[in-house]
């Protein structure tokens, strides 16, 4: 394994697609995913390095690490799509609720970068940090607060570690809105959902994949947040 690239959250969604863009491209790859599913025993199948983690305390963040350092001695790079979204309503405890958002959006990529970033610098080669954050980043939610501060905290990551980590490592973030439906959204959420938007529209991965695309093949953008969000913050 030569500079695999390390995503977390890879078993669903966006971080699967993330991860089959990668594996076409070449790279190898790191995984983590939180069940073992179908989705994983295929991109195992293709050669993919998947861990298992669920990154509930301090332990298991480090336990993750570890096995990250025993594959490899170098990464190419990070990319940070590990997430949870849950709302104050539907968890009345907040102490728990605001400690989970901030755990896996914000200290589990810290820890990470901290620990890993002597495995991106170990070439001369430009190497990346991208962390997935959220267009609420700029919005807030007042039904998500917990969320979009967990949010927040991982986008001001993103300076704070493009200046530690510069020259050799680029460190940036994309931002997205809504990018793919959730299997039981109703016809009534979608219609709302995408008038949010001056595009109206469900884009899909390959707009997130593009943009990690020019993120990836740039030698001098860094500290950056890129938005996807259709024009949301005009509406």
């Amino acid at each position: 394994m030569t500079s695999p690239i390390l995503i977390t959250g890879a078993g669903q969604r966006i971080g699967l697609a993330i991860a089959h863009h990668l594996l076409r491209q070449g790279h190898d790859l790191i995984l983590s995913y939180r069940t073992q599913h179908a989705e994983i025993q295929e991109l195992e199948s293709l050669g993919a390095i998947c861990i298992q983690a669920n990154f509930i305390d301090n332990a298991s963040i480090d336990h993750f690490i570890n096995q990250i350092k025993q594959h490899t001695s170098c990464l190419r790079g990070i990319i940070h799509n590990a997430s949870s979204w849950d709302c104050e309503k539907n968890n009345p405890d907040f102490a728990s609720l605001f400690d989970d958002m901030m755990r896996i959006h914000a200290k589990v990529p810290y820890l990470i970068n901290l620990a890993c970033s002597k495995l991106l610098t170990v070439t001369p080669d430009k190497t990346d940090i991208v962390h997935l954050t959220d267009y609420v980043v700029e919005t807030g939610s007042p039904k998500h607060i917990a969320y979009a501060a967990s949010k927040a905290a991982l986008d001001n990551m993103t300076k704070s570690f493009a200046s530690k980590l510069a020259p050799q490592v680029k460190v940036n973030a994309i931002a997205p809105s809504l990018i793919i439906f959730n299997q039981n959204d109703d016809e009534e959420y979608k219609a709302k959902t995408l008038k949010k938007s001056l595009m109206e529209i469900e884009p899909g991965s390959k707009e997130i994949l593009n943009c990690l695309d020019m993120l990836l093949s740039s030698s001098y953008i860094t500290g950056r947040t890129i938005q996807v969000d259709g024009g949301r913050h005009l509406k």
